[in-house]
């Protein structure tokens, strides 16, 4: 199975360090302007559904995490790291 987003885990664990539901999360991402519900939040952190910077910024700012901390953490196995670095290092 192929992934659709890196960041579910790190929304999972942040929304269980804060003591959220699903249901909870869903409706803190609604007051702030982002349309989303309980399965919404779901497939997130599933890795389901795709994740652009527009909702990635509302997690960060509802979850009070800098958008960093949203990604996997840096390991030997883990090479959208190197990807990225490739990518700062590539001129356009």
């Amino acid at each position: 199975m192929r992934y659709k987003n890196n960041i579910g885990p790190q929304v999972r664990r942040r929304r269980y360090a804060l003591g959220w539901s699903q249901s909870d999360l869903a409706t803190k991402l609604q007051l702030a302007g982002f349309d989303t519900s309980r399965s919404g939040v779901s497939k997130i952190e599933a890795r389901l559904s795709y994740v652009d910077d527009k909702t990635m910024l509302y997690l960060s700012e509802v979850l009070r995490v800098p958008v960093q901390e949203l990604f996997p953490a840096r390991t030997p196995g883990n090479r959208i790291h190197e990807f990225m670095e490739k990518l700062e290092t590539t001129r356009f």
